[in-house]
């Protein structure tokens, strides 16, 4: 057999092989940005509900143990239906913790600008992180661990700043956050696209949480700036 044809012979395999493999893919991105549309309209909802009805905030420990509650839920049933009734579960219960910040932001001077200023800037920074991710096709998992050890890192300090009563260091919990969301949606995108992450479920968690903790983080920023 000539040289050529051999190397078709070889060739034509691992295209054939590869076409699974892209519309796997495909679906995954499919489902994630559709999921992640429903649930982003859903907590929406819940926050409004929350504001309509004067809903107070949970607190800080309710707030922790419904979040890792219902995230570890989602988790357990990932690869089934049930985890569906669980993200919207999680994002829901976000939507409700929302309410009552967005109430309070709202009655400050400019408040109604300093909101729509913060979602229209997390909008921007999610469709162009993204867009970019999904354009370029470039790997960012390099960035797992750094993003793993800067969140905890953040956390922790989030915590102190609460307890220790500490507005300075909270401001810097909301700037880290900013870059490390931003990180975490490069991250996840890039993930889902290289096959890293085959289930939607936990890739549209991800990126709610990214879009969250950025819009929660800005407006926090924002409305310290609005109050100097």
């Amino acid at each position: 057999m000539p040289i050529d044809s051999q190397l078709r012979a070889i060739q034509v395999p691992t295209a054939a092989g590869s076409v699974p493999a892209a519309l796997a893919t495909n679906k995954v991105i499919r489902n994630t940005y559709l999921l992640l549309a429903m649930t982003l309209g859903f907590s929406a909802l819940t926050a409004a509900a929350s504001m309509s009805m004067k809903l107070p905030h949970p607190g800080f420990v309710i707030t922790l143990v419904g979040y890792f509650g219902l995230l570890f839920l989602t988790t357990r049933f990932r690869d089934s239906a049930l985890g569906l009734a669980f993200v919207f579960g999680l994002t829901g219960f976000m939507g409700y913790t929302l309410g009552p910040i967005l109430d309070a932001y709202l009655g400050m001077p400019n408040g109604p600008q300093l909101v729509m200023t913060a979602l229209g800037a997390t909008g921007a920074v999610f469709m162009g992180l993204s867009g970019y991710a999904l354009t370029s096709r470039k790997d960012f998992s390099f960035m797992g661990g750094f993003l793993m050890v800067g969140i905890l890192v953040a956390f922790l300090a989030g915590l102190g700043a609460i307890f220790f009563d500490m507005p300075g260091l909270s401001l810097a919990v909301s700037a880290m956050f900013v870059l490390l969301m931003s990180g975490l949606i490069l991250y996840e995108t890039s993930n889902i696209i290289h096959g890293g992450e085959t289930n939607y479920i936990m890739a549209t968690v991800t990126l709610y949480v990214s879009i969250f903790n950025l819009f929660t983080s800005l407006i926090h920023l924002l409305g310290f700036a609005n109050r100097e």
